[in-house]
C-alpha cells in the first residue's frame, strides 16, 4: 500500500508548524504580544506529524532496534526478531487505538473545548486513533510479510 497519505501528512504538518512558528516569532518580535492559539495548533501538528512518520517508519520496517541483536544472528533470526517486534509493535498500536478512541468519545461526551481556542478538544485529538490504527495495520502487514518469509525459508 502506497505511503502517500502519511508522508504527505507528515510533510503538510511540518510545512504549518514552520509558518505558524515563523508568524508567532514575528508577531513577537515586532508587537510584543503572542498567538495564544498557537501552541495549541503545533502541539497537535506534532502528535500527527510524529504518527504519520511513525506509520511510514513501520510500514519500511525503519524501527528502533538493537542492532547488535538483529544483525548478530543468521537471516531466520533476523525475521523471527522482525515478526516479534512487528507484532509486539502492532499489539501496542492496538491498545493505543482503543485508548485514544475513548479518550475522543469522552471530549465529545463531556463537550470538552480546548482552553486557548474554545473550541471542541476531540478536533485535536481524533486523528491519534485514526493514525494509530494506521501505525497497527502497517506492522501486521510487516509481522505477515516477515512471516511468510521465514516460512518460506523453513521449507
Amino acid at each position: 500500500m502506497p505511503l502517500v497519505l502519511e508522508e504527505g501528512l507528515a510533510v503538510a504538518c511540518m510545512v504549518l508548524l514552520l509558518l505558524i512558528t515563523l508568524l508567532n516569532v514575528l508577531t513577537r518580535y515586532f508587537t510584543d504580544q503572542s498567538f495564544a492559539w498557537t501552541e495549541e495548533i503545533s502541539v497537535f501538528l506534532m502528535v500527527v506529524m510524529t504518527l504519520a512518520g511513525a506509520s511510514a517508519a513501520t510500514a519500511r520496517d525503519r524501527q528502533i532496534r538493537i542492532e547488535v541483536l538483529y544483525d548478530g544472528g543468521d537471516r531466520l533470526r533476523r525475521q523471527r526478531l522482525k515478526v516479534f517486534a512487528a507484532c509486539t509493535t502492532a499489539a501496542l498500536f492496538a491498545l493505543l487505538t482503543v485508548l485514544f478512541g475513548r479518550v475522543v468519545a469522552d471530549e465529545i461526551r463531556y463537550a470538552e473545548t480546548s482552553m486557548g481556542m474554545g473550541v471542541p478538544r476531540w478536533w485535536f485529538t481524533a486523528f491519534s486513533p485514526l493514525l494509530c490504527a494506521a501505525i497497527t495495520l502497517r506492522s501486521a502487514g510487516v509481522a505477515w510479510s516477515a512471516a511468510r518469509a521465514d516460512a518460506g525459508s523453513e521449507a
